[in-house]
C-alpha cells in the first residue's frame, strides 16, 4: 500500500486549511507596492533631501532641490493623487523661490541687507528639525506596554481602607474655618486690681525726699509698669499737689515740668525722716 503524501496547507481561513490558491482570486496591481521612504509632510521630504545632499540648511541650492522635489512628487502622483496635493503647495513655493533667485537683486537701504527669498523657508526647515528631535527625544522615553508593563495586584477590599485624596484647597478653607470659628468663642478674662491712691501717696513723698530737691515730672514715672499704675500714680500726685504737699514748677511756657517738696514737708525732713504712719497723715491731710 503506497502512502500518499499530504502537502501543508497554504494558509488556514477561520481554522480551515488553505491547499490550494482560489482560481478567481484577484490581486490589484499595486497591492504588492512597497514604499521604502516615508515621509509626513513636505518639510520632511525637504529636511531628507538636504541631509542627503549634506548641505547646509542656511545656504540651500533652490535648482537641484526644486528638481529632486519634483521628481518625488511625480512619483507620488502616479500613486496617491489626494496624498500629493499638500507636496504639490510646497512645490509651487520652490518654483516661486527658484524664480526670485533668478531676478535681479533690489538694492536695500544704507545699513540693510538684501532680503533673502529662501528666509521663510529656511525658518520653517529650522523649527521643523527642532520639533522632529524634541519628538525623538519624548519617544526614547520608556513607554508603557512598549518597553514596561503595568503590574496589577489584587488586594481584598475589605483589609484595604482607601482614604479620598486631600487637596490643598480643601485644607486651606478647613483652616480658614477654624480660624472664624476660634474668632467666635474668643474671650477673655477681666481681673479687678486694686490699687491704692494713698500708698502711691507715700511712695512720691519718699521718692522726692530722697532725691533732694527738683525732680522732673517724666522722671516720676515708671512706665513698665502699665496705664492702670501710671493712672493711680498721677491722681496721688494730683491729690499731693492739691493738700499743698508738693509743688509743680515750669520756668517758661512749654519748659519742663519740674516736681519739688513744698516748703512743709522740707522742714520735716529737716527734723527727721517720716515714719509711714506720718506719711499716710500727712498724705490724708
Amino acid at each position: 500500500m503506497s502512502e500518499i503524501a499530504v502537502s501543508e496547507p497554504l494558509a488556514r481561513i477561520y481554522g480551515e486549511p488553505l491547499v490550494q490558491m482560489p482560481l478567481d482570486l484577484y490581486i490589484p496591481p499595486d497591492a504588492m507596492a512597497v514604499m521604502l521612504d516615508a515621509f509626513e509632510g513636505p518639510l520632511d521630504l525637504l529636511l531628507y533631501l538636504i541631509r542627503k545632499a549634506n548641505i547646509s540648511v542656511l545656504d540651500i541650492p533652490m535648482a537641484p532641490l526644486t528638481a529632486q522635489y519634483l521628481i518625488y512628487v511625480d512619483a507620488m502622483r502616479a500613486q496617491n493623487l489626494e496624498l500629493a496635493a499638500d507636496y504639490l503647495v510646497m512645490a509651487a513655493m520652490l518654483i516661486e523661490i527658484k524664480s526670485r533667485m533668478l531676478l535681479p537683486k533690489v538694492k536695500a537701504e544704507e545699513g540693510e541687507e538684501a532680503e533673502d527669498p529662501r528666509a521663510e523657508l529656511v525658518r520653517r526647515l529650522i523649527e521643523y528639525e527642532q520639533m522632529k528631535q524634541a519628538a525623538l527625544r519624548l519617544d526614547e522615553l520608556p513607554q508603557a506596554e512598549r518597553d514596561f508593563d503595568w503590574v496589577e495586584v489584587c488586594v481584598e477590599k475589605t483589609l484595604l481602607q482607601r482614604l479620598p485624596d486631600v487637596s490643598p484647597d480643601d485644607l486651606r478653607d478647613a483652616w480658614r474655618a477654624i480660624l472664624r470659628q476660634s474668632k467666635l468663642s474668643t474671650r477673655h478674662t477681666i481681673q479687678r486690681e486694686e490699687l491704692s491712691v494713698r500708698e502711691h501717696m507715700g511712695q512720691i513723698l519718699r521718692f522726692l525726699r530722697e532725691a533732694g530737691g527738683f525732680v522732673e515730672f517724666c522722671a516720676m514715672f515708671d512706665v513698665t509698669l502699665g496705664r492702670p499704675v501710671l493712672v493711680v500714680h498721677f491722681l496721688a500726685m494730683l491729690e499731693l499737689a492739691r493738700e499743698h504737699l508738693l509743688e509743680l514748677t515750669q520756668s517758661e511756657a512749654f519748659a519742663p515740668i519740674y516736681v519739688r517738696l513744698s516748703d512743709g514737708q522740707g522742714k520735716q525732713e529737716q527734723g527727721g525722716e517720716l515714719q509711714s504712719g506720718e506719711i499716710s497723715n500727712a498724705a490724708a491731710g
